[in-house]
């Protein structure tokens, strides 16, 4: 089984101010990409050897939105930790099976052809986590 932590999902209000901090560093950045489904822009960035865990910018296309909703309710930042498995589904059933509370019970469409699935706060210690599974590498 893979698991290993893909990204930090960082809410912003305004994704180029946001940015900046992150070229300014040096970490490379991606292409950006809009998830009408999650109402959300998002945008990543890595560093040059590309293992390691990214940083993904996300800016809310509405306030009623998840993310819109977040930064009105706790404003930005860390909004939450994605973890790269390898097979969702089962994951996804393994971890109802033990009483964990899933917002997605299914995966659903993510960023740069993912699939995804969000467990509630409520069973991981108050932490948003994001699952992410790579329909094509």
């Amino acid at each position: 089984m893979v698991i290993r932590l893909d990204h930090i999902g960082i809410a912003t209000e305004d994704i180029e101010q946001a940015s900046k901090f992150w070229n300014v560093l040096g970490l490379i950045q991606g292409t950006d990409e809009t998830n009408v489904e999650q109402g959300v822009n998002i945008r990543f960035f890595g560093t040059s050897s590309g293992s390691e865990p990214k940083i993904e910018l996300l800016e809310p296309l509405g306030e009623d939105t998840p993310i819109g909703k977040f930064l009105n309710k706790r404003g930005p930042g860390i909004q939450q930790l994605a973890f790269e498995v390898d097979e969702l589904e089962d994951t996804i059933q393994r971890l109802m099976g033990e009483g964990i509370r899933m917002i997605h019970e299914t995966p659903v469409d993510g960023a740069h052809g993912t699939k995804i699935a969000f467990v509630h706060p409520s069973s991981t210690g108050g932490v948003l986590v994001e699952l992410v599974e790579y329909v094509t590498h």
